[in-house]
């Protein structure tokens, strides 16, 4: 238990002392002068789970849609093989994990009504109904009244969910710096989609990769000590050339191989 504000810390420390003193330790004190959400990521966290895109491992992730009818997911894997064994393995690995996750989404953001998820299609019987399990496992916790109807055809699987309180609705997109009226994605969250994007690359078997990246976020990612160009070195023993570039948007950027190609 972190806490911020002295008051409340020894208040919390006396009630367990009187409780249970062997977890007394587990109250700390925070220094107020930096924010206890920054220090340990909660506002990047926020951002992330309540956004239009959810990032999964693996580089796969979700796209959540709101319309007055339904909710609908898109789930994607960040990069499939070619191979139709391989793609079919890496659909049900896909899919078992985004399972996982609309699980959680749902509860999280108490979503309500009909629920449309669109897995990545699997040819093989044995897959879908592994899925469609897996997918009743993970929502048997869930205390809101449901229903699962098992996977269509074309991968979709319709779930219905009473609704426990009000929809959580938190704004994960903020005013664009140019001043052009537009809403752009949280720069909060860019320096993670920045790292998920390179460790793809690099698990690709890529060695010299260069960052082109607008000039604050360059400077963000190459200054400081640690740097977070010197934590990507330490992780992956990678070093990455970071380029600022004048003519992108603060949320611009791409990777390029070392002929100078661009990497999607």
């Amino acid at each position: 238990i972190v806490v911020d504000d002295q008051g409340v810390y020894d208040e919390i420390k006396n009630y367990l002392k009187t409780i249970a003193p062997h977890k007394e330790s587990i109250v700390k004190y925070h220094n107020p002068r930096t924010s206890v959400f920054e220090k340990f990521g909660i506002e990047r966290q926020i951002k992330t789970s309540f956004g239009r895109t959810v990032s999964m491992s693996k580089g796969a992730y979700l796209i959540i849609e709101h319309t007055e009818a339904m909710h609908v997911i898109d789930v994607n894997s960040g990069n499939r093989s070619n191979k139709a064994d391989s793609q079919e393995d890496t659909a049900l690995e896909t899919n078992m994990i985004s399972a996982t996750e609309i699980a959680r989404q749902l509860r999280l953001r108490d979503m309500g009504g009909i629920i449309v998820v669109d897995f990545i299609d699997m040819r093989k019987v044995e897959n879908r109904k592994k899925l469609y399990e897996h997918m009743r496992d993970e929502m048997s916790d869930d205390r809101a009244k449901h229903k699962i109807l098992p996977p269509s055809k074309f991968g979709l699987i319709q779930i219905t969910r009473q609704r426990v309180r009000q929809e959580v609705n938190i704004k994960t997109r903020e005013e664009d710096p140019d001043g052009n009226g537009k809403e752009i994605q949280a720069p909060i969250l860019v320096i993670q989609e920045i790292t998920e994007t390179l460790e793809r690359h690099l698990k690709a078997g890529l060695k010299k990769i260069t960052l082109n990246a607008h000039p604050f976020v360059a400077a963000f990612i190459t200054k400081g000590y640690p740097s977070i160009r010197s934590k990507w070195f330490v992780t992956h023993k990678k070093w990455v050339k970071v380029v600022p570039r004048d003519a992108y948007t603060y949320l611009e950027y791409n990777f390029k191989d070392k002929d100078g190609n661009d990497l999607t």
